[in-house]
C-alpha cells in the first residue's frame, strides 16, 4: 500500500511537470438564446426601473423551462470544446475517491458517525455499541432515490436517548419531512411531519417541538414567500394534524421561529427572529404545570442564544452590551439586563459559540479567523485553553454533561478533516483517525496577510499555494469570499480546490466585513448602507495581490456563493477591469426584488429593502442586475444555479444572465449553468458535485490560460 502511494505521487509530479494540453485557442460560441423582453416597469419613489425579464421569475412555466434548456445547451457546447475537460473530471474523481468518516458522537451507549467509501452520493449514517462495537448501517440516504438527491439531517435525540428525529430533503430543496427512528432496534416509526423548513427537533418526554410553515399553494412551493412560521409539539404516534400549536406571532408573519429544550428538560426556549440576525427569546418553565410561554429577552436588535440552564436560571450567550459577545446568567423571573450576572465576560476576541459537555463550558473564539477553544467551569472560572493540532477550524467539540471525552474534527486549507479524541480530565487531544486522502499536502503552505481596504481598514487574508512559488505577477489566482450574515470564513479543506493548487494556482480567502471574524462591529461594518465596504474589501484584496506581484488582472478568477454570489456580481460590475473570470453561484443578484420570494424577507435586516426610499437609494447603486452597462468588457462569466433552489430562487441568476448576454458584446463568454434536481447546495450528491466542479474548473482553466 505504501509503495503504491509513493508511486502515485511520483507519477503525479511527472504529470504536473509535463502538461500535455493547452487551453483551446478559440472556442466557437453558439449564439445565445433569444430572450424575449416585455414592458414591465416599476416606480421606486419617482425612479422608473425596467424589468424586461420579469417573466423568468415564473420558474415552472413552459417558456422558462424552454429558456433553461436552450441556455444549458449553449453552456455545454462551450464546455465540450475545452480540451482537458475530461482530464479534469478524471482527476477530480481520483481526488474524491477515498474513504471519509466523521467524528463519532456518543448518545447513551451508542456512537453515531457517517462514512462514505469515496464516491457514494450521500454519506451513510452508522451506529455502533461502544467504541469497539460492530459498525452497523443506521440510515442510508442513497437508498431513498436512484440519483442520490435525497439528503438526511439529524435533528435531535430524545433525552432518554431512545429515539432520533431526522429530516429528509429532496433534490436540494429547503423543504423537508421529519421522521423518527427507534435507536436500539433501528426501526423507523410511523410518524411523518410534512412542510418543515429550517426546523430542529427539541425533545420533551415522548415528543418534540418543531417549526413549520403553512403548506404553499400547489406549484409555488419553490418560489412563494414563506410566512407565519409556527412552533408545534408532536407526540410520538400522533398524526401531524393533531399536533399542538405551541407558539405563533399573529402580529408579525415575518418571523423565523425555532425551539430548544435544555438538557435536563426544565426549560423550553423559543427563538424569534425578524431576519438572519437579531432575535428575541421566550421561555417556558416545563417543571411548572400549565405554565405559560413568556418573554425572556425582547426585541430583534441583538443576538442571544441559550447555552443551558443552571437550576432555575438560564445561561445566555449574548451581544447585548458586548459586541464580541459574553455569557450571562439570567433569572427568568427577573430578566431585566441590569440584573444579569456575568459568567464569561467579553473578550478582545470574537466569541463564536459556547458549548457544554463533561460539566464544563467550552467557549469557541476566533483569533484572526481561526478557532481557539477555552474551557470554563459553570461559574465562569477559566480552566485553560484547549491545545489544538495547528491553526485551523474545529467542528463537533462538546457533548453531554456526563461525557468524559469528546471527538472533534480538525481541518485547515491543507488538512482534510482529521479526527481527534479529547480527554476532558487530562485536557489532552490524541489523533483518533487520520484522513486517508491520497495527496501530499506537505508541498503546500498557507500564510495570512493583512491589507488595507479603501477606507484604511485592515482586512486579514489567507493565501495558499505550492512551496517555492515565484512572485512574478503571472500566477493564476482563485479569489473566494462571502462577506455577510455574520458568517466567518475560517481555514477549511476543499477537495476540488486541490486540483487548482496542484496546477500552480493560488487560492486566496479574505475575511471581509459583514462576517463576524471580529465580532458584531465587523458584521455591522458590512451591512445595510455600509454594504459597499464588503465590495471595497474584496476589490482591495485583488489590488493587493497585483501590487505584491502574486498575479495580474488577466489571471484572477473571483468566486462566491449565495451572498457571495452577490459579492461577485457587484464586484464584476464595479471593477470589470480587475478580474478575468467571474463565478457568481446561486447569487442574490436582484436587490430590488429579493425579498419577495420564499424566505428572502428574512434578509431585510442585512440588506434593507426597496420598499424604503433610504434603502432603495443605496441598493440601486450596487444591485448587480441593475448595474450591467452596455459597451463594458466584463470578465468571462459562468453563472451557476439550480432548479430546486428555494432559498435564493434561480430567477436572480436567470435575469442576470439574460441581461448580461443582451448588453455585453465582447469576446468573453457569458454562460449560465442550471443544475436539475438540485438546490442551494446543501445535500448535493457526489456525482453532481464532481460534474459541477469539472465544469467550473474547466471554465477557469480555459479563461485564465492554464495548461494541463
Amino acid at each position: 500500500m505504501k509503495k503504491q502511494f509513493v508511486l502515485s505521487l511520483f507519477a503525479l509530479s511527472l504529470f504536473a511537470c509535463n502538461p500535455g494540453k493547452k487551453p483551446a485557442e478559440k472556442i466557437t460560441l453558439m449564439k445565445y438564446p433569444e430572450t424575449k423582453k416585455d414592458s414591465t416597469k416599476d416606480n421606486y419613489f419617482g425612479t422608473t426601473i425596467a424589468d424586461p425579464y420579469r417573466w423568468l421569475e415564473n420558474d415552472t412555466s413552459t417558456e422558462t423551462k424552454a429558456w433553461v434548456m436552450a441556455e444549458n445547451k449553449v453552456t455545454q457546447n462551450y464546455l465540450e470544446q475545452i480540451p482537458y475537460r475530461a482530464d479534469i473530471k478524471k482527476r477530480l474523481t481520483e481526488l474524491w475517491n477515498y474513504p471519509k468518516e466523521s467524528a463519532p458522537f456518543k448518545v447513551g451507549e451508542y456512537y453515531f458517525f457517517t462514512k462514505n467509501d469515496g464516491l457514494q452520493n450521500q454519506n451513510i449514517w452508522f451506529i455502533k455499541k461502544g467504541l469497539e462495537g460492530k459498525e452497523e448501517v443506521f440510515l442510508d440516504p442513497n437508498t431513498l432515490t436512484k440519483d442520490g438527491t435525497a439528503a438526511i439531517s439529524m435533528l435531535g435525540f430524545s433525552h432518554d436517548k431512545k429515539y432520533l428525529a431526522y429530516s429528509v430533503a429532496q433534490a436540494g430543496s429547503d423543504w423537508s419531512n421529519i421522521y423518527v427512528m427507534d435507536i436500539a432496534s433501528k426501526t423507523k416509526l410511523a410518524d411523518e411531519l410534512k412542510w418543515t423548513k429550517f426546523s430542529g427537533a427539541a425533545w420533551k418526554g415522548n415528543g418534540f417541538y418543531y417549526s413549520k410553515f403553512d403548506e404553499p399553494a400547489k406549484g409555488t412551493d419553490l418560489s412563494a414567500a414563506n410566512k407565519s412560521q409556527k412552533v408545534y409539539f408532536h407526540k410520538l404516534g400522533d398524526q401531524q394534524q393533531n399536533d399542538q400549536l405551541v407558539f405563533e406571532d399573529k402580529t408579525n408573519p415575518n418571523l423565523y421561529l425555532g425551539a430548544t429544550v435544555t438538557e435536563d428538560e426544565r426549560f423550553l426556549v423559543i427563538y424569534a427572529s425578524a431576519g438572519t440576525s437579531g432575535n428575541a427569546l421566550y421561555y417556558q418553565d416545563l417543571k411548572i404545570p400549565d405554565s405559560k410561554i413568556a418573554p425572556l429577552i425582547k426585541g430583534y436588535d441583538h443576538n442571544h442564544s441559550v447555552v443551558d440552564n443552571m437550576g432555575d436560571k438560564l445561561l445566555v450567550n449574548t451581544d447585548l452590551g458586548a459586541e464580541n459577545k459574553q455569557v450571562v446568567l439570567v433569572d427568568p423571573k427577573n430578566a431585566d439586563p441590569k440584573n444579569w450576572q456575568k459568567i464569561i465576560p467579553e473578550s478582545k476576541l470574537a466569541l463564536e459559540g459556547v458549548g457544554t459537555g463533561g460539566g464544563f463550558l467550552w467557549a469557541t473564539y476566533l483569533k484572526d479567523a481561526s478557532t481557539n477553544i477555552i474551557q470554563f467551569d459553570l461559574t465562569g472560572n477559566k480552566i485553560g485553553e484547549v491545545k489544538l493540532p495547528a491553526i485551523g477550524t474545529v467542528g463537533g467539540f462538546g457533548g453531554y454533561k456526563e461525557d468524559k471525552e469528546f471527538f472533534y474534527t480538525f481541518s485547515n486549507f491543507t488538512t482534510p478533516g482529521n479526527i481527534y479524541r479529547y480527554d476532558v480530565a487530562k485536557n489532552e487531544s490524541v489523533l483518533y483517525k487520520k484522513s486517508e486522502l491520497n495527496f501530499n499536502t506537505d508541498n503546500y503552505e498557507t500564510k495570512q496577510v493583512f491589507y488595507p481596504s479603501k477606507d484604511g481598514t485592515k482586512v486579514p487574508m489567507f493565501i495558499v499555494h505550492k512551496k517555492g512559488i515565484k512572485l512574478n505577477g503571472d500566477n493564476p489566482v482563485y479569489l473566494y469570499a462571502y462577506g455577510g450574515f455574520q458568517v466567518s470564513l475560517t481555514p477549511g479543506f476543499s477537495l476540488s480546490r486541490m486540483l487548482f493548487l496542484e496546477r500552480g494556482g493560488i487560492y486566496v480567502q479574505p475575511s471581509l466585513r459583514g462576517g463576524s471574524e471580529y465580532g458584531e462591529a465587523w458584521h455591522k461594518g458590512g451591512m445595510l448602507a455600509k454594504k459597499q465596504n464588503v465590495f471595497d474589501d474584496f476589490i482591495a484584496a485583488a489590488e493587493y495581490l497585483v501590487k505584491e506581484k502574486y498575479t495580474n488582472p488577466n489571471k484572477i478568477a473571483i468566486s462566491g456563493g449565495s451572498n457571495g454570489g452577490l459579492l461577485v456580481g457587484a464586484c464584476m460590475t464595479q471593477r470589470p477591469d480587475l478580474f478575468k473570470v467571474a463565478l457568481p453561484a446561486v447569487g442574490v443578484l436582484d436587490m430590488l426584488r429579493y425579498h419577495k420570494f420564499t424566505v428572502g424577507w428574512g434578509w431585510a435586516v442585512e440588506y434593507g429593502t426597496s420598499d424604503k426610499k433610504e434603502d432603495f437609494d443605496y441598493l440601486i447603486k450596487y444591485s448587480p442586475l441593475h448595474n450591467i452597462k452596455s459597451g463594458v468588457n466584463y470578465p468571462a462569466t459562468l453563472i451557476t444555479t439550480a432548479d430546486h433552489d428555494d432559498r435564493v430562487v434561480p430567477a436572480h441568476s436567470f435575469k442576470f444572465a439574460a441581461t448580461l448576454q443582451e448588453k455585453y458584446k465582447g469576446k468573453n463568454p457569458v454562460l449560465i449553468r442550471i443544475e436539475t434536481n438540485a438546490g442551494h447546495g446543501a445535500g448535493k450528491p457526489t456525482t453532481k458535485l464532481i460534474e459541477e466542479a469539472t465544469d467550473v474548473w474547466s471554465f477557469v482553466f480555459q479563461n485564465l490560460g492554464m495548461s494541463w
